[in-house]
This record gives structure tokens, C-alpha cells and sequence, in this order.
């Protein structure tokens, strides 16, 4: 058994296949999900992994919290959520969870906090069909009708259906199906509907009712930001090669220039020089020969 993550309702919107059959998804945004603390057999009685997500400002928490975020040195987080696992899917403290960590295709069960429809009667909170809407029905259209069981036992049985709070409790929908992930935006596209209003944090696990596809990461998806900060480090230093180089061979190039110029000036001197002797010495013949 995988660790679940915490997502955040976006809305609703529809999705098309290449048939174009259109359906009916829920999109969920991943913000920083990342481990708190990891609960181990020996001390805890049990594998579990405490998880945390969303921003908050460090002054709105309290001391105690404050301080439990610090033992991971982790930032303090705005929900916080445990999740069974099993011995081997344990994640290390500090590790940030990847939208990929689900697959496309995948059943997932979404828990959440419902709407809350305050105080309801019978046919809105249990769909009761009300009394007729006939002469001799007055005033009682809407209403669940006899509650009692006579004499005996003379009360209403615990459990009843009857009018009542209605909604804002925890609700768990089974085999959502994955349709689409956006990597780019860490956006997760479940089709169907998920309980909870918008904004609201739910929470995601790999569904209990159906077995876990073999392409899913175990024992979690991770953002690895080490290997991507030595990737672009690889890739500076590469860069800094190439200008170097192209540095070097423009230096290379100029100084080939200069030594070209100076060439042809040293040739242009000598040819000077050796034009003015030989005047100077077809002058002196011809003054020799005058004599």
C-alpha cells in the first residue's frame, strides 16, 4: 500500500477523446506535497507517513507546530494528513511528491469534506417522495409521514430517517477513474464528480477495490530537484565550455590577423628598401659613365 497525497479542488470541465465522446472530469492541483515526518514499527507501533501541503505563513502557527515542522526542517504546511503504508513504500523525510505519482488509467479513492446543506427535510436529505398533493393533504405536502411503531416499543428507533442536518460530513467516492495528468501545472483530470467545494483539500489514495497498475513509481513519485539542479549545473558548465572555446578560437583568429599584418608590413619595408638601393646604384653608373 502506497502514500495517498493532497490535492485541491479546481472546478469542473469536460475532456474529449480522439472519437470525440466528451466526459465529465473533476481537475485536482498538486501544491508541494512533501513528507513531514515517517512513523516506523518500533516507536510508532506501525508504517505511516505524515504528509503536508499548502503555504502558510509561519507567524499563524503556533509554537508547537512550529516546532514540529523545524524537526523535519520542513516549512510549515497548512494541512497536514497520515497515510498507512507498507514497510517497504516508505518515503524519506523532505521528499516532495510528483503529480506522477498517479497514472493515467489508474482507480483512485477521493475523500472529502462535503457541501453542507444546513438543516433539510425528508425528500431533499433522503429523496422521500412527500404526501399526495390532493384534497385532504393540508399543509403537509413536503413532510416523512408517521415515525413511530405503535405501542410497542412506543419510541422512534435510533436511526430514523428524518428530517435533519444534512451534508458536511466526510465522504469517500470509490474507482475514480484517472483521464489525464498535466505534468507542466501538476493538474490531475478524474472523471466524475469528487465531494467538497472548490478550493477545498481532498484527500487521494489508490483505490482499495481494484489493483495497482504495473507502470505506477514504488514506492512514491518523486520530484527529484537534486539530479534536475546537477542537470542544469552540467549544463552551465557546458555552456561555459563553448565560450571559452569560442573565445579562445576568436582570440586564435585575431592573432592571426596581426601577425598576417605585420608580415606584409615588414614585406612592404623590405621591397621599399631594396627599391632605393637599386636607384641609388643605377644613379652612380650613370654618373660614372658621364665621367
Amino acid at each position: 500500500m502506497r502514500s495517498g497525497l493532497i490535492l485541491k479542488k479546481i472546478g469542473m470541465t469536460r475532456i474529449f477523446d480522439d472519437a470525440g465522446n466528451s466526459f465529465p472530469v473533476t481537475v485536482m492541483k498538486l501544491e508541494e506535497n512533501q513528507v513531514v515526518k515517517v512513523l516506523d514499527r518500533n516507536k510508532n507501533g506501525y508504517f505511516a507517513i505524515q504528509v503536508g501541503a499548502g503555504k502558510v505563513k509561519t507567524k499563524n502557527t503556533n509554537k508547537a507546530i512550529r516546532g514540529h515542522f523545524a524537526k523535519s526542517k520542513v516549512e510549515p504546511k497548512k494541512i497536514l494528513k497520515e497515510f498507512r503504508v507498507d514497510e517497504d513504500m516508505l518515503v524519506e523525510e523532505g521528499k516532495i511528491f510528483s503529480i506522477n505519482h498517479f497514472t493515467v488509467g489508474q482507480k483512485i479513492d477521493v475523500s472529502g469534506v462535503s457541501h453542507g446543506k444546513g438543516f433539510s427535510g425528508g425528500m431533499k436529505r433522503h429523496n422521500f417522495a412527500g404526501l399526495e398533493a390532493t384534497h385532504g393533504v393540508s399543509i403537509s405536502h413536503r413532510s416523512h409521514g408517521s415515525t413511530g411503531n405503535s405501542q410497542d416499543p412506543g419510541r422512534v428507533w435510533k436511526g430514523k430517517k428524518m428530517a435533519g442536518q444534512y451534508g458536511n460530513v466526510n465522504k469517500t467516492i470509490q474507482n475514480l477513474t484517472v483521464l489525464q495528468i498535466n505534468d507542466v501545472e501538476d493538474l490531475l483530470y478524474v472523471k466524475g464528480s469528487v465531494p467538497g467545494p472548490k478550493n477545498g483539500y481532498l484527500t487521494v489514495r489508490d483505490a482499495i477495490k481494484s489493483k495497482l497498475p504495473e507502470n505506477a513509481l514504488k514506492p512514491a513519485g518523486l520530484k527529484d530537484s537534486n539530479e534536475t539542479k546537477k542537470n542544469l549545473s552540467d549544463k552551465r558548465e557546458i555552456v561555459q565550455d563553448d565560450e571559452t572555446k569560442s573565445k579562445s578560437e576568436n582570440s586564435e583568429v585575431k592573432n592571426k590577423e596581426i601577425n598576417n599584418q605585420k608580415a606584409i608590413e615588414q614585406a612592404v619595408s623590405t621591397t621599399d628598401v631594396s627599391s632605393d638601393t637599386l636607384t641609388a646604384d643605377a644613379d652612380k653608373d650613370i654618373d660614372n659613365k658621364e665621367v
